[in-house]
């Protein structure tokens, strides 16, 4: 038993962030999960290093060429992406199984450029669930506007979902009451799973820069605390939320609680700890996905204990100290959920691109 079994034995699953075809058919991803990782989740930006980067993909791209020699690259990536996703999900599968659909999921993007287009995220989800057909998928929909109502919907029709790039309490709320009404019009709750991901580092990065600007003794003490501070109070608020009278009914229907999700948690500024975001946020009912590098570093120095309920009035306070000094928290996480919808679509758009070089190349040949 290893470190990733100590933080199971704390109610916390530790996922990969990355999925590449070349660690499933190795065996590295098994590998890591008879360490003790429990799922795997995708976004554009993996995809884009994974299939962009490498000859890993070009046997499957002549493959559909044969086929289809006018496929767009967008077609093309969907055929790529989703052969990955079941193999990984075929790999996690046991891990499902054993935790009776608790843990063992992969995780897929709808299309970032469906951000602000709700009927257009439900159509792509519903498309990518036939896809790929396996139990154990979530699919990845942004928490902006759009996406709200279109968690609600793919949480009825009973689809997996992973509810993404939340960074404030106010994206939370939001999830989690979409989480709610989806789930009491849903026919199959206890067949359902949910995950809603707050970004992490991202705050402690863009709150830094403002304190640094400020530059007095009093903001400059709290450099790096507002990220787990923010992840805290959110916790408190699903505990309340998922433990009180809200989720009663639903409860008593089989349905899982829709556990808060910690992603971007590889650490931004090289002065804190390469593993802050894994040792300040463990807790029961959570879940923590990581970049290899920082599973990679928790795996070699990482500490295990119950950390996330501790300071929590701590917690507001600090967030209290943060407002006093003219920092609007909220406008800081509406800015970074913008920056992080545009980021993915760029990355998104370089992955087309390098697929139709590719596309291009190997028809030459």
């Amino acid at each position: 038993m290893g470190i990733l079994h100590d933080l199971q034995q704390q109610g916390q699953s530790v996922w990969q962030d990355y999925i590449e075809r070349g660690q499933t058919r190795s065996g590295g991803l098994q590998q890591l999960i008879d360490a003790g990782v429990r799922g795997v989740t995708s976004n554009p930006s993996i995809f884009e290093k994974a299939i962009g980067g490498s000859h890993t993909y070009d046997e499957q791209i002549r493959a559909i060429l044969e086929v289809s020699p006018d496929i767009d690259a967008h077609d093309m990536f969907e055929l790529l992406a989703v052969e990955d996703i079941r193999e990984a999900a075929d790999v996690l599968r046991p891990v499902y199984d054993a935790s009776s659909g608790d843990d063992g999921y992969v995780s897929l993007e709808v299309s970032p450029h469906l951000a602000h287009d709700t009927q257009g995220t439900i159509a792509a989800a519903q498309r990518l669930w036939q896809a790929v057909d396996r139990p154990n998928l979530m699919i990845k929909v942004p928490a902006t506007a759009a996406g709200i109502p279109a968690i609600e919907a793919l949480i009825a029709a009973g689809i997996n979902v992973n509810a993404t790039l939340m960074f404030s309490l106010r994206h939370y709320e939001a999830v989690a009451g979409a989480f709610l009404r989806g789930m009491a019009r849903c026919a199959v709750p206890q067949q359902i799973a949910s995950v809603a991901s707050l970004f992490i580092s991202r705050v402690d990065t863009a709150v830094d820069k403002q304190l640094g600007d400020i530059g007095s003794e009093a903001a400059l003490a709290l450099h790096g605390r507002t990220a787990c501070a923010n992840a805290r109070v959110i916790y408190r608020h699903f505990r309340t939320l998922f433990d009180g009278a809200a989720f009663a009914l639903q409860r008593e229907r089989g349905a899982r609680v829709q556990r808060p999700l910690w992603g971007s948690t590889g650490t931004k500024n090289p002065a804190y700890s390469d593993v802050l975001y894994v040792d300040e946020l463990i807790g029961p009912d959570t879940v923590n996905t990581l970049p290899p590098a920082t599973l990679k570093a928790f795996l070699d120095h990482g500490r295990v204990a119950a950390t996330l309920m501790s300071g929590m009035d701590e917690a507001e306070q600090l967030l209290a100290q943060v407002a006093a000094l003219g920092i609007d928290l909220d406008a800081v996480c509406e800015q970074l959920q913008r920056e992080g919808v545009k980021q993915f679509a760029d990355a998104y758009d370089n992955l087309l691109v390098a697929l139709q070089r590719k596309r291009d190349a190997l028809m030459c040949q």
